[in-house]
């Protein structure tokens, strides 16, 4: 009944349309520059760090800013917006990779920048779904674009793979740049009515701080906050070490290495699809937190695969097990968060989570690729996974339980 009443809503099924083809798009890039940077550019493991923390790097420095603005303007024109300039600056890539002129600074500053438009599409993306679903309808919402996302998490790398060995890695990237300007021409043609509070007396720093607040001293906010910080940091490090394991140590070409990631795509799909029933048995604390498990849980089997195909099945079970982590916690949390916080508010709280999130996956990354070449690929993933677990015991004595 849920799900009949969410697909009656135009603005909704527009969004969520948007939302697939963009996120497809991105699941290629997310195997095409890898393999570029890898194969293409032979990026260092300091490099290839840096690479991954570059389009975080702009939630760590502006991330409240954004959310204070957000909060501020209309959220559609935002959203409009960044994916019409990331279009633009996506293409830049093949293009510059066309004329012999792509390095791998040029390309870490080029995804900095994309980064940085994707920080004010993040934040109003997240406060722009309780404008166009009532707050009962939330968990479903997010549980739909949750299962789109995991879908093109499936259809995405499996596509790139196969796309980077006919035509290269850096044509491949075209694909992002048109799904952004697909997405925002999607986006264009939402309808819907964005009532914006304007205060007689603006003040940033009262704003950001209202929002820090609200987030960090609510006890399941903060708890949510915090655990997810550590997961980003130490998930940053193993997810940095893991691609360069696949190209050096597998010696996945570009088709298997875009399967076994696909496998991440296949496990979210399921775990959203539970998600909320699961939510409604169990309650969703203990969902969430078992969620918080999986993921280290998945990465354990990685080191165990040894080499050749036995190692690229273990490593896709890893992701399969992986993303059902994130597929059944996700839209749970989302779902609490735009549920509990004021409409005013869903901008800062959006973004103080996600830039404190991104920033921890900007410290991580970059440690992660100096961890590759100082103590071996298989080293930082035991790093990576023993953050892992530590943080998922903190999530299982921590308010997140509680949650109904």
């Amino acid at each position: 009944m849920s799900d009949t009443r969410l697909l009656a809503s135009p603005g909704f099924r527009l969004f969520w349309a948007s939302d697939a083809v963009s996120m497809t798009g991105s699941y290629v890039t997310t195997v095409a520059v890898p393999l570029l940077a890898a194969n293409v550019l032979q990026a260092t493991g300091t490099e290839f760090g840096l690479l991954r923390a570059a389009p975080w790097l702009p939630y760590l420095l502006f991330g409240v800013v954004a959310g204070v603005l957000v909060d501020r303007c209309h959220r559609k024109p935002i959203l409009v917006g960044a994916d019409l300039a990331r279009f633009v600056l996506m293409a830049v890539i093949p293009l510059l990779a066309a004329f012999d002129r792509l390095s791998m600074p040029v390309l870490i500053v080029l995804t900095a920048l994309i980064g940085t438009l994707s920080l004010a599409y993040d934040a109003a993306h997240q406060s722009f779904l309780p404008r166009l679903v009532p707050r009962e309808q939330l968990a479903d919402g997010n549980a739909r674009l949750h299962q789109t996302d995991s879908t093109a998490q499936m259809v995405g790398p499996a596509l790139a793979g196969a796309l980077v060995q006919a035509v290269g890695a850096a044509a491949a990237v075209l694909v992002d740049a048109v799904s952004f300007l697909l997405s925002g021409l999607l986006l264009a043609r939402v309808r819907v009515d964005e009532p914006v509070e304007r205060p007689e007396s603006r003040n940033l720093r009262r704003e950001m701080r209202e929002g820090l607040a609200w987030v960090y001293r609510d006890p399941v906010l903060a708890a949510m906050a915090l655990t997810g910080h550590v997961w980003f940091f130490f998930n940053a490090i193993a997810s940095t070490a893991l691609p360069l394991y696949l190209v050096r140590v597998l010696h996945a070409d570009s088709l298997a290495y875009g399967v076994t990631v696909a496998a991440a795509g296949v496990g979210g799909v399921l775990g959203a699809l539970l998600s909320t029933r699961l939510g409604r048995r169990l309650g969703g604390g203990p969902v969430i937190v078992a969620g918080h498990w999986l993921v280290p849980l998945g990465y354990l089997l990685v080191p165990f695969g040894g080499g050749g195909i036995a190692g690229l099945i273990m490593v896709g079970a890893a992701q399969f097990v992986f993303g059902l982590g994130i597929g059944i916690q996700s839209p749970l949390e989302m779902g609490y968060r735009q549920g509990v916080t004021p409409d005013r508010l869903q901008g800062r709280m959006n973004a103080t989570m996600r830039s404190f999130n991104r920033g921890s996956l900007v410290l991580g990354a970059a440690l992660g690729g100096v961890l590759t070449d100082w103590i071996g690929l298989s080293a930082a993933l035991w790093v990576g996974i023993a953050g892992l677990v530590a943080q998922a015991v903190a999530a299982m004595l921590s308010p997140l339980r509680t949650i109904s």
